[in-house]
């Protein structure tokens, strides 16, 4: 099968990116895989086969994320499109979580997204064309207590993504889209941060990996401002909207019982500074209705502390 396209997946090693770099593999297109833990681009470079490469870089730092894009010029003479999923979490109040913590998540939430922007639309533009596909979040258009880092980091980056697209509107072939999902089976929550006393946990309804996945190989063939993955992000988008004074009162009570309903956990970063290949894979292990598998065949709700 002839090459398709040449695609970099930032945050590919886990989640909705090892998701996205599979299914592009599947699909004939050649796949550069960019995240921070050399040994996990390793091994997951080689379950994907001979059609995946990959670079270290940590999206925040623009020297690392220029030499990735360097890197894909030289080996593979053009990059077509950036697919980008990397993002980092952490649980508690704006009090609660330490500055440079809260400044970590979004920077690489903002300030990857410009480093990326940065690197890659100059190629799109010389080669005639090219997709930069930025993986964003329901959060990014609604704010939840409690993870006010990550909501920070979302609605910033929305906002960038679409002064991008206003900037590159003339530009024939260079296109920038946005994903919007609501909660997925990912093992993001699994390695956020925590200052809230409590694990993070994935709020049902949840959808696979696969189908943000699917959205964001869409978008490379019909490129679109922007769309969103997964039930219920319309309902809760209108009452954060619509009806501030009832979503307000409902927040706090609704994210203790269900977004912080995991066991009790002294304070930590998480992988906001550090990877933490052993924790990646491609789903998280959550069923649809919130619930966390222990063991095939066997599923457990978490109680609250």
């Amino acid at each position: 099968m002839a090459d398709r396209r040449i695609v970099m997946v930032v945050g590919g090693t886990s989640g909705i990116g090892l998701a996205t770099a599979r299914l592009l593999v599947e699909h004939g297109d050649r796949v550069v895989l960019v995240a921070r833990s050399e040994a996990r681009l390793r091994r997951v470079a080689g379950e994907l086969g001979d059609r995946t490469t990959w670079a270290v870089a940590d999206v925040s730092e623009p020297d690392a994320v220029q030499a990735a894009v360097d890197g894909c010029l030289q080996d593979h003479g053009r990059l077509d499109a950036v697919v980008s999923t990397a993002q980092a979490m952490a649980y508690g109040s704006v009090e609660q979580v330490p500055h440079d913590v809260l400044a970590k998540v979004v920077e690489v939430g903002v300030g990857g997204t410009g480093n990326l922007a940065r690197s890659a639309l100059p190629v799109f533009r010389e080669q005639g064309g090219g997709s930069l596909v930025v993986v964003g979040s329901l959060l990014g258009e609604i704010s939840v207590p409690g993870m006010g880092a990550y909501c920070a980091a979302k609605w910033g980056q929305m906002a960038l993504v679409r002064a991008l697209q206003v900037e590159t509107r003339r530009e024939r072939g260079v296109h920038v889209s946005l994903v919007l999902p609501g909660a997925v089976d990912t093992p993001v929550y699994h390695l956020a941060g925590s200052y809230a006393g409590s694990a993070g946990s994935a709020p049902p309804p949840i959808v696979p990996p696969q189908h943000v996945a699917q959205a964001c190989v869409r978008l490379l063939d019909r490129p679109r401002r922007a769309v969103h993955v997964g039930p219920g992000t319309l309902l809760t988008r209108t009452g954060f909207r619509l009806a501030p004074g009832l979503y307000d009162r409902l927040a706090g009570p609704l994210v203790g019982r269900i977004a912080l309903r995991g066991p009790g956990v002294p304070d930590h970063p998480g992988n906001v500074f550090t990877p933490r290949p052993d924790g990646e894979s491609e789903r998280g292990g959550w069923t649809p209705d919130g619930r966390l598998r222990t063991a095939p065949g066997r599923r457990a709700r978490w109680r609250r502390r």
